[in-house]
């Protein structure tokens, strides 16, 4: 199936929203909700098996980072794009990877208890 298929049946209605700004004035929009099928996905253990507690911790934080981050606007220059978000995020440095973990704790808490702690 084409890319042209596959966007006809999804609604392109923008999606609400939340701002965060950081102390340097960059702003990371993250989106209020999530679909089911993407809330049963975090809901699993992320990564191996084998992986430490630590790995564990990293991977779900990218996870939510993924699913839940639209924007993130540094140094007045918007990153929208799934993959230079991502990058980003982790070639951050260790403050603002806190920052921005503190942030979806805090994002997810409110609009998606059930994900909080996971």
């Amino acid at each position: 199936m084409g890319k042209r298929q596959r966007r006809r049946g999804r609604d392109d209605a923008p999606v609400a929203t939340d701002d965060y700004v950081d102390e340097e004035g960059n702003v990371l929009t993250l989106r209020r909700t999530v679909s089911p099928g993407t809330v049963r996905k975090l809901r699993e253990p992320a990564g191996a098996a084998g992986s430490s507690a630590e790995d564990r911790w990293q991977r779900r934080t990218e996870l939510l980072f993924e699913r839940f981050a639209v924007r993130w606007t540094i140094a007045g220059l918007p990153l929208i794009e799934q993959r230079e978000l991502l990058g980003r995020y982790r070639m951050a440095d260790a403050a603002t990877r806190r920052w921005v973990r503190a942030r979806l704790d805090e994002h997810v808490a409110r609009h998606h208890p059930e994900l909080a702690d996971g």
